[in-house]
C-alpha cells in the first residue's frame, strides 16, 4: 500500500549548504509519527518543503501518490494539509476566529463553519478568546491558535513543527491530550521536537534527523 505522504532520496539546499541528504520518510493515512532532532538538525526545512515553502532540488515528495513538487504552495491546504509553524505566524490584525479561519478563506471551504464547530469542541479554549487579537494572548495559548487554525486545513495530513517549545508545562499537557484526541479522527500527524519528552506516549514511530540526514528508530537506537 502506498504511503500517505512519501519521501524519497529528497534533498534541499539553502544558500549553498545542503540543509537535506537524499530524506527517506513515509507516513501512512492516520498514523502519529515523530521528527526528533536537535535544533538546526533540519526538521522545520523538512516541513516546509512539504509545505512549497522551499525549494527541493533532488527526489521525490508526494502525497496521496501525487507529486507535490509540481503543485503550488497554494494547493497544500486544498489537499488536506495543514501546518503549525514553531513560530506561530498568527496574523496580528486579525482576531483569534479570523486567524482559524485563514486555510477556509484561500481555498473557499462552503463548509468553514462546520469544521470550526468541530475544532472547537477539540480546542474549547480557543473559542473562549475567539474575539480577541494574538498579542492579546500568552505564547502558550497562541500555540493553541496555531494547532486550530492548522487543524482547518489540515483534515488528512498534520505537520506540527515543535509544538511544545517554549510552553509551560500545563499548557504543553493540554496540547498533548489536544493532539492525542486527534488519531480518533483519521487524520496523520507529522510531528517533530528537540527530543522526545512529549510526543513519546503520542506518536506511533519515530524518525531522526541530524545534519538533515534521516533514519528511522527512537533516537539512540539507530536503524528501527
Amino acid at each position: 500500500m502506498t504511503a500517505m505522504l512519501e519521501m524519497s532520496r529528497l534533498s534541499a539546499t539553502i544558500g549553498g549548504v545542503k540543509v537535506l541528504q537524499d530524506v527517506d520518510l513515509a507516513l501512512d493515512a492516520g498514523s502519529f509519527v515523530g521528527l526528533v532532532g536537535r535544533n538546526g538538525a533540519g526538521k522545520t526545512t523538512l516541513m516546509r518543503a512539504v509545505m512549497g515553502l522551499i525549494a527541493t532540488d533532488g527526489g521525490r515528495l508526494a502525497f496521496l501518490d501525487r507529486d507535490l513538487g509540481v503543485e503550488a504552495a497554494m494547493r497544500r491546504a486544498a489537499l488536506g494539509i495543514g501546518y503549525m509553524p514553531e513560530d506561530r505566524r498568527l496574523v496580528p490584525d486579525l482576531n483569534v476566529e479570523e486567524n482559524v479561519l485563514v486555510p477556509a478563506w484561500a481555498t473557499g471551504e462552503a463548509d468553514s463553519a462546520r469544521r470550526l464547530g468541530f475544532i472547537y469542541e477539540v480546542l474549547p479554549e480557543v473559542a473562549d478568546f475567539r474575539g480577541r487579537r494574538p498579542s492579546q494572548l500568552s505564547g502558550g495559548q497562541q500555540k493553541l491558535v496555531a494547532l486550530a487554525r492548522a487543524l482547518m486545513a489540515g483534515t488528512r495530513l498534520l505537520l506540527l513543527d515543535e509544538p511544545f517549545e517554549g510552553v509551560a508545562p500545563v499548557l504543553a499537557q493540554r496540547l498533548a491530550a489536544a493532539i492525542g484526541k486527534l488519531r480518533a479522527t483519521g487524520v496523520a500527524v507529522l510531528l517533530s521536537e528537540s527530543d522526545y519528552v512529549h510526543s513519546e506516549t503520542l506518536v506511533d514511530d519515530f524518525y531522526v534527523i541530524e545534519r538533515g540526514v534521516v533514519t528511522r528508530g527512537r533516537p539512540g537506537q539507530g536503524e528501527a
